[in-house]
């Protein structure tokens, strides 16, 4: 009921940036919280960052807190991730993710987009 496309993903240098955006479409109204996650070559799939409906609350990994920053445009159907000062142990297919659910903070996340590569060089 909901899709969800990542876009700019992209070869950086350590210290450097990206940011990340995730459109949906679809029922939006379904897509409450949203999150991003991101998942290494042999790796699990590891939380990175989530931000509520309206904004107002957010959680972050504590490998990224202070480097990035989510944030959504509800106008635009659209949640963000901005990565600052980047490290080579960030690179990674970044998938952003959505859910319905009205429990704070998701446990559970209902759709999935298809992921974007990003690689941090040294």
């Amino acid at each position: 009921q909901v899709q969800l496309v990542e876009s700019g993903g992209g070869l950086v240098q350590a210290g450097g940036s990206l940011r990340l955006s995730c459109a949906a479409s679809g029922r939006t109204f379904s897509s409450r919280a949203m999150g991003w996650f991101r998942q290494a070559p042999g790796l699990e799939r590891e939380f990175v960052a989530v931000i509520s409906w309206g904004g107002g609350s957010t959680n972050y990994a504590d490998s990224v807190k202070g480097r990035f920053t989510i944030s959504r445009d509800n106008a635009k159907n659209t949640v963000y991730l901005q990565m600052n000062s980047l490290k080579p142990e960030d690179t990674a297919v970044y998938y952003c993710a959505a859910t319905p659910r009205a429990r704070w903070p998701p446990q559970l996340y209902d759709y999935w987009g298809q992921g974007t590569q990003v690689t941090v060089s040294s």
